[in-house]
């Protein structure tokens, strides 16, 4: 007996129905899952993604205290790769604002509203360090002063340039020296020694590329500081 056509038709939808909810149960598919839930008319439960790990501002693992900025320094990679400084979420400095250059890069900051003043590099090899003397000098007290080097930061430094950076809390920069890498925040009038500072020396020894050592960076929590009075 020939089977009609419309006949025809079913028997060929269920076989390969039966053809597709054999091969997804062979290898694990979720269609079959599907199916079954329409023959039973079950719902299928939405399955729980892991989630995210919560970002805090500038990158941090926690975030900050009340009355306090986070920050992220990130020194320059050799000569290639320019440094940034990140500030409540904001990029201040970056290669990619175009506002980076071989030296000091540097971010003041007033330390009572967390307001960006003004951001300048200061060429250290082949530039002149009075440029960064008159930078430094006028500082009003309480200004932040957030410093990453790229590729050399110290051969053009003299006393006076040093000693102005130890003034604002760098324990490191009397010994920084040709390419190493340096991160420091200070301020001015600061009482004690800066607790956020890293530097890493230049040695051919240790020396992650080649003629520099590694990038370095570092963050925090930084309380802003109380309004002075009258």
């Amino acid at each position: 007996m020939r089977l009609t056509g419309p006949l025809r038709g079913v028997v060929v939808l269920l076989l390969v129905g039966f053809t597709w909810l054999l091969a997804s149960a062979l290898f694990g598919g979720d269609s079959s899952l599907s199916v079954r839930n329409i023959f039973t008319g079950t719902k299928e439960e939405p399955t729980q993604s892991e989630p995210r790990p919560r970002r805090y501002k500038c990158g941090l693992s926690a975030p900050c205290p009340p009355k306090h900025l986070a920050f992220r320094l990130v020194s320059g990679a050799a000569n290639v790769i320019g440094p940034k400084i990140c500030l409540e979420d904001k990029m201040l400095v970056s290669s990619v604002k175009n506002n980076v250059g071989r030296g000091l890069n540097i971010a003041l900051v007033n330390g009572v509203t967390g307001e960006l003043l003004e951001t300048r590099t200061f060429d250290m090899w082949a530039g002149d360090v009075s440029e960064l003397l008159k930078f430094l000098r006028p500082l009003h007290e309480g200004t932040l002063v957030f410093v990453a080097s790229f590729d050399d930061a110290a051969t053009k430094l003299n006393d006076e340039s040093r000693r102005l950076f130890e003034e604002l809390g760098s324990t490191a920069v009397k010994e920084l020296a040709f390419r190493d890498s340096w991160v420091f925040v200070g301020a001015k009038g600061i009482e004690n020694k800066s607790p956020f500072e890293q530097r890493m020396k230049n040695s051919k020894s240790s020396n992650k590329y080649e003629g520099w050592p590694e990038s370095l960076e570092m963050d925090g929590c930084i309380p802003l500081r109380p309004p002075l009075e009258g």
